[in-house]
């Protein structure tokens, strides 16, 4: 048998939606996009708590991802119990009930010249 691969606990501290996007929707849609890979046998169960340097937190948002699946969620489609604020800083942690892989990428379309970042997440110890 394999070790899991992952862990259940992720944190993404940095998070921004611009307000505005530009070019054609959706691909050119800004976003904010958690990437979570569940490369396991089990269905995993993911909790999302949204944090705020002014308000207490959003949530959770709850999502499932199929064993062996990945899912490209877009923070900017959460909307049970509450939309993300656009064009507002906020921090994330992502809970899961089997060990995933999270990265965390931004496409910023606010010019013509797009910009894209990527970073993996915080993986919290075991």
């Amino acid at each position: 048998m394999r070790e899991p691969l992952g862990r259940r606990r992720w944190a993404i501290a940095e998070g921004y939606i611009p307000a505005w996007s530009h070019g054609p929707e959706p691909d050119f849609t800004s976003h904010e996009t958690a990437c979570i890979l569940n490369a396991g046998e089990r269905e995993a169960n993911v909790e999302l708590t949204i944090f705020f340097s002014d308000r207490e937190p959003a949530g959770p948002y709850r999502v499932r991802v199929p064993a062996r699946r990945t899912l490209h969620l877009r923070f900017n489609d959460l909307s049970d119990p509450e939309p993300i604020p656009r064009g507002r800083d906020f921090a994330s942690v992502i809970e899961s009930d089997v060990p995933i892989v999270v990265q965390h990428t931004r496409l910023d379309s606010r010019q013509a010249e797009n910009a894209l970042l990527s970073t993996i997440a915080f993986a919290g110890a075991e």
